[in-house]
């Protein structure tokens, strides 16, 4: 593989090397060994959530959370929201064990600071409300509005479970890369309606059970949806990121960034201006590009709503992990979901028949619940084998025995006048 051009971040970039690069960096195959997880949470006061945090208490708060020893890397997100992000871990174990750890520490310094976290998918109160100012979101925020609101509203009021595992084996079979690639756009659809936590935007119900992922259909085309699952997916993807639209074109330190249109990176690096563009320009526009399942070496599952609970998140990261990385629960799975495949048609995620009605009625499609029903069994008879603790497996039993087999998920918990007080809207 050419790599020349690439040695150094400052290198102008080649389109031929960006496709070798892409091809080299996004599917790196392999045995599956490794999990991590990244989990977004609204920051909101302790005994008032529907009340916003003042920009000057959350900066103080950050900054004590940043002084912890924590494994997991602590950022925060345009809106204010907190993202915790896992090291690989090698088990499912030690992966639930040290961001538990990490919660537990950073809970801990937002309660001394009468603060604490909450987990669902849209913020249910507030409009969106940019509190970062950087010149990276000054762009992003001047490219999505053009498209409308609900760029914004992804950047400042959506909060997600995200699972990332290894892209698997370069030989086909169930643990193949391509399977796991195919499977992560079908039983991606499964896991939005399962765990579909988002009814509320702005104090009224949306008519979706996952606002958050009906936000995705809405956002521009060339940046969050799937790239086409007929194509070997490593060509699929070098494609898409190519022919995808440029967000910004980075500027000096504190200088404005360029916010071209019409600009997608192939034809950046064919005209070469405003600049030539370079290597980090390109891991840059990796960055920006939001799909429902993104390759970076491993494979990033995006479409999960952040979950309701101190140890909610446990519940996806299990299931989504045992579902991918055991291989009886993998063709059991597979299996499962090849036949929405049908549903889906032919246009891409988020924005076909399949994930559409996942993020309306979440467990309330027959389809999608009968799905579901047998990938959450077929996950409870894997954990075992991955070595999961009885905590993980009872908590994955008990969300099963709620809302599985009831044709149920956490939006409905919300939705339902006898759990609505407990986001007060």
């Amino acid at each position: 593989m050419p790599t020349g051009d690439f040695v150094q971040e400052g290198a102008p970039v080649t389109e031929a090397g960006a496709e070798a690069l892409l091809r080299g960096i996004c599917f790196k195959t392999g045995p599956p060994s490794t999990v991590g997880v990244e989990l977004e949470w609204f920051v909101h006061e302790l005994h008032l959530p529907e009340l916003p945090v003042e920009p000057a208490r959350l900066e103080a708060a950050m900054a004590a959370l940043r002084a912890l020893p924590l494994l997991s890397a602590l950022t925060v997100e345009p809106g204010g929201q907190l993202e915790l992000s896992s090291l690989p871990a090698p088990s499912l174990t030690e992966c639930v064990d040290s961001v538990s750890t990490d919660l537990d520490a950073v809970r801990a310094v937002l309660r001394s600071r009468d603060l604490g976290l909450t987990g669902i998918g849209t913020d249910p109160w507030h409009p969106p409300k940019r509190l970062l100012r950087e010149p990276r979101y000054d762009a992003m925020e001047a490219y999505l509005d053009r498209a409308g609101p609900a760029g914004r509203a992804m950047m400042c009021s959506s909060a997600s479970v995200q699972v990332c595992l290894d892209a698997g084996h370069e030989e086909p079979g169930p643990l193949g890369y391509g399977r796991r690639w195919l499977l992560a756009h079908l039983l991606g659809a499964v896991l939005s309606a399962a765990f579909a936590n988002s009814p509320f935007h702005q104090r009224r119900r949306t008519g979706w059970r996952s606002t958050r992922q009906a936000l995705w259909t809405e956002i521009e085309p060339g940046r969050s949806f799937a790239p086409p699952l007929d194509a070997e997916p490593r060509g699929a993807w070098t494609e898409r990121v190519l022919d995808a639209p440029v967000m910004c074109v980075r500027g000096g330190t504190d200088a404005p960034w360029d916010v071209p249109e019409g600009l997608s990176f192939r034809s950046w690096i064919r005209s070469g201006a405003p600049r030539p563009p370079t290597r980090g320009d390109l891991d840059y526009h990796l960055t920006t590009l939001f799909p429902p399942v993104r390759p970076r070496g491993h494979l990033e599952l995006r479409m999960i709503d952040a979950q309701p609970g101190d140890h909610g998140w446990i519940v996806p990261l299990a299931v989504t992990t045992a579902l991918f990385d055991d291989p009886a629960a993998a063709e059991i799975a597979y299996r499962t979901v090849k036949p929405l495949a049908e549903t889906a048609g032919l246009l891409p995620a988020p924005r076909n028949p399949l994930w559409i009605n996942a993020a309306r009625y979440g467990l309330a499609d027959a389809e999608l619940r009968s799905a579901a029903e047998t990938c959450f069994d077929a996950a409870l008879d894997a954990l075992p084998r991955l070595g999961a603790s009885t905590a993980v497996q009872c908590a994955v039993a008990a969300f099963t025995e709620r809302y599985v087999v009831h044709g149920r998920c956490p939006a409905d918990d919300l939705l339902d006048p006898a759990h609505g007080k407990d986001i007060r809207i």
